[in-house]
């Protein structure tokens, strides 16, 4: 009797822990199911983030459905005096959101919370030098993103990105690239791909496009992609992915296989909301 118990027991816990997303999400779905932005929300989406003006009905209800999921599963904590109130955790969630429009919940499974600056911030940063020395200062940051599920934002800054939405500048999906790309436990440019893409493939694109920016920069060619994308393979996936959603008619022009692996990725093309 025991031993049958323990069988039973044991094939419950395989068949949660196997089937737990899936679970997971029909839980949301019952808890969120008569949750929807009111009009005030919808008027604060408006007026900041310009790709949902100007998605179709279909993208924008998906994009709520997926704001009112984050809104209530991710804690934005504001820092230095700062008060969080509802339109700036809006705003943070649309733009977070948009990169994994058409992904299933959870969204950035990861992300526990979002430390909010005012503005930039100093941040704490250690060097080790070749002899082994280390050394100890403080650093200007915008933004970071930790694996271990925190995001750090300059309110400042995530303004500035949605109030110029065609600079190739945006914090929120700068730092939720990042987080992307943490996903697999490791931070180098390259996230979890969907079955449609192989690693190879992305690897190969990816690389071809990071050296010709890093050509480009070092022979001061004109570039779509922001330098700061040269920094190494992580900071080019973040850089790219700005470039991507604020700038996809130059992206598209001047590196066009990029272009297309993006819009395979992320399951969108952001030409259709300019």
């Amino acid at each position: 009797m025991l031993e049958l118990l323990l069988i039973i027991g044991l094939s419950l816990f395989v068949g949660i822990y196997w089937n737990w997303q899936v679970l997971m999400r029909h839980h949301w779905q019952r808890k969120y199911r008569h949750t929807t932005l009111n009009q005030a929300d919808k008027v604060v989406l408006h007026n900041y983030v310009t790709a949902y003006r100007n998605m179709t009905d279909a993208d924008r209800a998906k994009l709520e459905r997926h704001i009112v999921w984050f809104l209530g599963e991710k804690r934005v904590l504001g820092r230095d005096g700062l008060q969080v109130n509802r339109a700036m955790r809006l705003v943070i969630a649309a733009d977070a959101c948009l990169l994994v429009l058409n992904k299933q919940w959870p969204l950035y499974p990861n992300v526990k919370e979002i430390l909010l600056y005012p503005s930039s911030y100093y941040a704490p940063q250690t060097h080790t030098d070749q002899a082994g020395l280390v050394s100890f200062h403080h650093v200007v940051r915008q933004g970071e993103s930790w694996p271990g599920g925190t995001l750090v934002l300059s309110w400042h800054d995530v303004l500035e990105g949605n109030r110029l939405p065609q600079d190739g500048h945006n914090l929120v999906l700068h730092e939720f690239a990042h987080q992307l790309d943490q996903q697999t436990g490791n931070t180098n440019g390259t996230p979890e791909l969907p079955n449609s893409i192989s690693y190879q493939d992305w690897a190969s694109v990816f690389s071809r496009a990071y050296q010709h920016l890093k050509m480009q920069i070092a022979y001061q060619m004109p570039h779509t992609i922001h330098e700061y994308g040269a920094t190494n393979e992580a900071e080019f996936f973040a850089v790219v992915t700005e470039t991507f959603i604020e700038k996809p008619h130059q992206l598209k022009q001047e590196n066009p296989e990029l272009f297309n692996l993006l819009v395979e990725y992320y399951l969108f093309d952001p030409r259709e909301w300019l």
